[in-house]
This record gives structure tokens, sequence and C-alpha cells, in this order.
């Protein structure tokens, strides 16, 4: 059993599934996976049970019905924490996480003492985003620096979602709490971190689109991430 799990969540994730799982224990550093599938349509589920036979470390959580990435996330969290990882990732299915950046974030924890690390594409302000479009971007960049200002947080990559936690920060976080499914789940994870006085440090990383399958991102996830952060402030940003 390694120390450190790796949450990969899925829906229709067919054309990917096991190409990431294999780049993820291809790593020198030794990982645990588990896959949390919304009983995708597409057979998603069916390819990690075959691989399971042969990888001991692989795991899968079948989940009736698509109840959202932050749920995906939080059943994965409290299956962590009922075991005995210290490290606990989250990483898209399609690659748009480079694998090989898992053993960075890894020792941003381990080596430089951060309680949570952060795969940022906008550290210090420079944009390391490949294959999307302007449209895309932009949302993405300034929603990012719109809730730094909303919120005084110190982090440049808020609507990351390639994060390393220490299974202390998922201890208190109080998990139950957590009020956002989609996009601004990711913002409302750092920021009740943060709120915490756990430490963070981002990683400066490249995120690449999909080359295969089709996109989560839909126009009520993004409206949730914008009034999502309004209605923290409202509420006095709380803890």
């Amino acid at each position: 059993m390694s120390d450190t799990l790796v949450i990969i969540p899925t829906y229709n994730e067919k054309e990917n599934i096991e190409a990431i799982i294999r780049a993820v224990f291809s790593q020198e550093k030794e990982f645990d996976v588990l896959v949390v599938d919304d009983n995708s349509p597409d057979g998603t589920a069916a390819i990690v049970n075959k691989l399971q036979k042969e990888f001991s470390n692989l795991f899968i959580e079948n989940r009736e019905g698509k109840h959202g990435l932050g749920t995906a996330y939080i059943h994965g969290f409290n299956w962590a924490l009922n075991r005995e990882y210290e490290y606990i990732i989250e990483m898209d299915a399609d690659f748009s996480h480079n694998p090989k950046d898992l053993i960075r974030l890894y020792n941003a924890c381990v080596i430089d003492g951060a309680d949570f690390s952060i795969g940022s594409r906008y550290l210090n302000n420079k944009i390391n985003v490949v294959d999307w479009d302007f449209k895309r971007l932009f949302l993405s960049y300034f929603a990012s620096k719109y809730v730094k200002i909303i919120t005084n947080i110190p982090i440049f990559d808020t609507t990351a979602g390639f994060v390393c936690y220490h299974r202390k920060v998922l201890e208190n976080i109080e998990l139950g709490k957590i009020k956002f499914i989609g996009y601004a789940f990711q913002i409302e994870m750092k920021f009740k971190a943060w709120k915490r006085n756990f430490k963070h440090k981002e990683v400066s990383v490249i995120f690449t689109d999909r080359k295969i399958g089709t996109s989560k991102l839909s126009g009520s996830i993004i409206s949730e991430a914008v009034f999502g952060v309004i209605k923290m402030r409202l509420k006095g940003l709380p803890k």
C-alpha cells in the first residue's frame, strides 16, 4: 500500500481511463489509484474492473447516477480517510493533468512542508494552458483572479483541479459541509483550507486540453463558480 492515493473521477472516459491508469502506475513513486465512476454508460467501470486483475493497488467505487465532480471527490476523500493514506491527490482522467507532475505535488508537501499543493496553471500570472480556445481560457484565468479579489486568498489558480492534500487538511475541512459540487467546489476546498491556516504551495504545471472525449464544463458549472463566490462573500466568508 502506498502512502498516497490518486483519485480519478470518471463519467464516460472509456477512451482515456486505461491509458491514464497505466501512466500513473508507471511513475517512479508508487501511487494507489481510486476511480470514482458515476455509472458511466460507456463501460468505463468495466475497463477498470478488468485492470484490477493486473494492478492490486487499483480500486473503484461505483456510484448510481451522475452527481457532480465535487461529490465524487468527497466520496473519494472519505474513502481515503477510512484507510491509512497520508496524501490524497485529485486528478482528471483526460490527461489535462500530466501524471509526471504527481511526484512534484507530492514533494511540495513531503519535502517542502506544504499541507496542500496545487498544480497551478497561472502561477505568478504566467499562463500555462495548451489548446484552450480564448473564451474558455479567458473565463478560467479571470475566474481565478476574480476569486482572489473577492476573498483575498493568496492563491493564483483557485479553480485548479490538480491538488494534493495531506489527510489532516481533509480531516479538518468538514467535508460534509462543502456546499458546491461543480467548478466552485475547487474554490471552496482551497478557501476553507486557507482559512484554517493550512500552508499551501503552488507548483507550476502545463495544463493541456483533452484530446479524446467530451469536456464536462457547462454553463451551470460556471455560474455556480461565479455566484457561489459572491454568496460566500455575502455570508462573510465563513470557514
